[in-house]
């Protein structure tokens, strides 16, 4: 839908090729744990391409769905936080892996917790970090890189709350304001 809203005026790169790339290049032959909302998981988007590697890569995928609202309401760094991640790490899915994705935007918030659930021994793969890298590159390569101090933000958000609000500031530690944006309204 975004690439016929902008048709070939923009650029697009989306979170899970950057994500399929990385696990191509680092990970042939492991089994890799995946953490993302229900529908995330259920598109089996990430399994798919990933088997399309043929690198004899095995994915365990979980859905967490209480780990968005959780993280939106703030409820992160926390005893209540904590227990819900152990709970859901625990799963059997996603024992013996060797890696794990955070299929999710949201995540990054709860990184710090979720590696110490491991005690900081497993490959955490920011799916933020890998998207931002994958975006760099391409700014470098075309020469579009803005090296300039003072730069203006937007973010455009599909459903605005004031509570989403607040955890970017956290991520961002900074103030930020969050616009609805009608193309996904």
């Amino acid at each position: 839908m975004l690439k016929e809203y902008v048709q070939k005026d923009i650029h697009i790169i989306n979170v899970i090729d950057p994500m399929v790339a990385l696990i191509n290049n680092n990970f042939p032959e492991k089994k890799i744990g995946l953490i993302g909302t229900k529908r995330t998981v259920e598109s089996g988007v990430y399994a798919q391409k990933i088997k399309e590697l043929h690198k004899d890569i095995t994915l365990q995928s979980l859905p967490t769905p209480l780990l968005v609202p959780m993280i939106e309401e703030g409820f992160f760094n926390n005893q209540i936080s904590h227990e819900i991640i152990a709970k859901y790490l625990s799963d059997d899915a996603l024992q013996n892996i060797e890696a794990l994705i955070l299929a999710c935007t949201h995540y990054p918030l709860i990184k710090k917790e979720i590696s110490a659930f491991y005690s900081n021994k497993l490959a955490i793969l920011d799916s933020s970090e890998v998207v931002a890298q994958t975006l760099k590159n391409y700014l470098q390569q075309n020469n579009l890189l803005n090296n300039e101090v003072n730069v203006t933000r937007q973010f455009f958000v599909s459903d605005y709350t004031k509570s989403f609000e607040a955890s970017t500031r956290i991520f961002f530690q900074e103030m930020v304001n969050l616009e609805e944006h009608p193309l996904w309204n």
